[in-house]
C-alpha cells in the first residue's frame, strides 16, 4: 500500500482491535504489499488488512477453521475475538495470533510440514480456483498494454510463449489436483514453539502438489516425497512467469518490484535454457 493508505489502513485495525477489548498501544508493520500485516501491541495480535474491493478474507478464515480442525499446520485465528471479517474506513480487517519467530524453517522440516499441511487439504472440499486461473490472469495482463504500459516488447513476447507453453504442456500431463496453499514460499511459514505453521491461506488454488513445490526452495523438494521432476521444473518455470508479470501490472505495490522482476526474469532465462528431462 502507498504510505496514505498504509496509515489509514493502521488506523483502521487499531480502532478495530481496540473496540474489540484487546489493548493496542502501537502498530508495527511486518509486512506491506497489496495488504498489510501488522504486529498489534501488547495484545500481540496479527492483523491482516486489505481494501474491502481486493480481499479474500472470508475464503481464508473459512479454510483456516477447516485446516484447523483437522490437524493442518496454519496459524490460528485470534482466540478472544470472534472469527470475523471487521471492516472500516474501507477496509477488510482479520485478526490472527502473533506468533514470534527468530530462525528459519530447515528445507527438511519445510517439506515435512508442507506434506502434511497437503495431506490435511485432501480432507477438504472447499472451493478453490484451480492454478491455471493465475495463467489467465497473467495472459490478460500481457495482451493488455494499458495495464502493463512499461514492459518491453521482447519480455511481453518471451512471457506470453512462455505462458502458453507451459500451460499446454501440463495440462497435457492430466495431473493429479488437490487443494493447495498456492504460494508457500519461505515468507509464509513460521517456525513457531509449536513448530512450523503456514500463514496467507488466501492464496489456496486446486493444482498439482509441483505447482506448490515450485514456490518453494529447491532444497525443499528434495525432502518431498514422489515429485514428478519433469512436472516440478515446468510449474517453476510457469510459476516465474506468472511472477514476473504480476511485477509489470500498474497497479503492483509490492516493494522493489521491477528490481524482483529483472532477477526473475533472468532465472527464467536460465531454467528455459537447460534441456529437459
Amino acid at each position: 500500500m502507498h504510505e496514505a493508505e498504509t496509515q489509514r489502513a493502521v488506523t483502521a485495525a487499531r480502532a478495530i482491535a481496540s473496540s474489540l477489548g484487546l489493548s493496542v498501544e502501537d502498530a508495527i508493520v511486518l509486512n506491506n504489499s497489496n495488504k498489510l500485516a501488522l504486529r498489534l501491541v501488547p495484545c500481540e495480535v496479527m492483523a491482516r488488512v486489505a481494501p474491502i474491493d481486493e480481499q479474500n478474507a472470508q475464503f481464508e478464515i473459512d479454510l483456516a477453521q477447516h485446516l484447523a480442525d483437522v490437524g493442518s499446520p496454519v496459524a490460528a485465528l485470534e482466540p478472544r475475538v470472534e472469527p470475523l471479517v471487521y471492516e472500516r474506513d474501507g477496509f477488510a480487517v482479520t485478526l490472527w495470533t502473533y506468533y514470534a519467530t527468530e530462525t528459519p524453517v530447515s528445507p527438511a522440516v519445510f517439506a515435512e510440514a508442507l506434506e502434511q499441511l497437503h495431506a490435511g487439504m485432501r480432507k477438504l472440499d472447499d472451493p478453490a480456483p484451480r492454478y491455471l486461473d493465475r495463467v489467465e490472469e497473467a495472459q490478460q495482463l500481457l495482451a493488455d498494454r494499458d495495464s502493463t504500459p512499461e514492459l518491453p516488447d521482447a519480455e511481453r513476447e518471451l512471457l506470453s510463449t512462455t505462458l502458453r507453453n507451459l500451460k499446454q504442456a501440463i495440462a497435457e500431463r492430466h495431473p493429479a489436483e488437490q487443494l493447495l496453499h498456492g504460494e508457500p514460499h519461505p515468507g509464509n511459514i513460521l517456525n513457531t514453539e509449536a513448530g512450523p505453521l503456514f500463514i496467507d491461506l488466501e492464496t489456496c488454488c486446486r493444482g498439482p502438489v509441483e505447482f506448490d513445490l515450485a514456490h518453494a526452495p529447491e532444497e525443499v523438494s528434495e525432502h518431498y516425497p514422489d515429485l514428478d521432476q519433469d512436472l516440478l521444473r515446468d510449474c517453476r518455470i510457469l510459476m516465474l512467469a506468472i511472477i514476473i508479470t504480476w511485477r509489470w501490472d500498474k497497479a503492483d505495490q509490492l516493494p522493489d518490484g521491477r528490481r524482483l522482476a529483472a532477477e526473475w526474469l533472468a532465472q527464467l532465462r536460465t531454467a528455459l535454457a537447460q534441456p529437459h528431462g
